[in-house]
């Protein structure tokens, strides 16, 4: 167990994904997602296509993590050797011992190709053994299917919907479906599944 810092930079790596904290030189990086993915935004709150979105959305993220609220990765894909998203902690709650997981994108060349699910065991691994967290949140926009989908298949709970909660992209309301995952059944059921599905 560590005692979490958001100055510290806490690097998590396996054979296949390698997660580093976001920076604005990552910028560069991630650039041609934005220009040339832009649809990769579709349901999320914070947009990120186009160059000044883009710059916007890394701005906001490091803003966040040295407001202590948030803490963001950037994805490279070890088997690709290619940089391939972002995810991130946010809605940390250390004294309470709960955070949410989100804000997670991958290029179209590496989704479905199980860069996820080794991202998401690094994650929880360090959320749930190293953090000590005892319950790690998932948002979606009720409508991203896949995204849903994508959670309940590394064994996240359903637990309901937030309605009309935040603004699409278009500007209209959104609701939000919730799902989570607790330490325990982390250690019972979801660790060992996750692995499985990484094999």
């Amino acid at each position: 167990m560590i005692n979490f810092e958001f100055e510290a930079d806490y690097v998590l790596e396996n054979e296949r994904a390698l997660l580093c904290p976001l920076n604005s030189q990552d910028y560069d990086r991630l650039l041609p997602f934005s220009l040339q993915e832009p649809e990769l935004w579709q349901f999320s709150l914070v947009q990120a296509s186009g160059a000044a979105q883009l710059r916007n959305y890394i701005d906001l993220a490091l803003a966040a993590r040295k407001a202590q609220k948030e803490y963001p990765f950037i994805i490279y894909d070890k088997r690709e050797k290619a940089y391939a998203g972002t995810s991130r902690f946010y809605d940390i709650q250390l004294t309470q011992k709960c955070l949410q997981l989100g804000y997670t994108w991958y290029g179209r060349a590496f989704q479905g190709t199980g860069l996820n699910k080794h991202c998401k065991f690094l994650l929880l691994q360090f959320a749930f053994e190293q953090m000590g967290i005892e319950r790690v949140e998932f948002r979606a926009d009720s409508r991203n299917e896949k995204s849903i989908a994508a959670m309940k298949s590394i064994g996240c709970t359903l637990e309901g919907v937030l309605r009309s909660n935040g603004f699409t992209a278009e500007g209209t309301r959104r609701d939000s479906t919730v799902l989570s995952i607790l330490k325990a059944e982390w250690h019972s059921v979801v660790k060992e599944r996750l692995q499985h599905k990484m094999n």
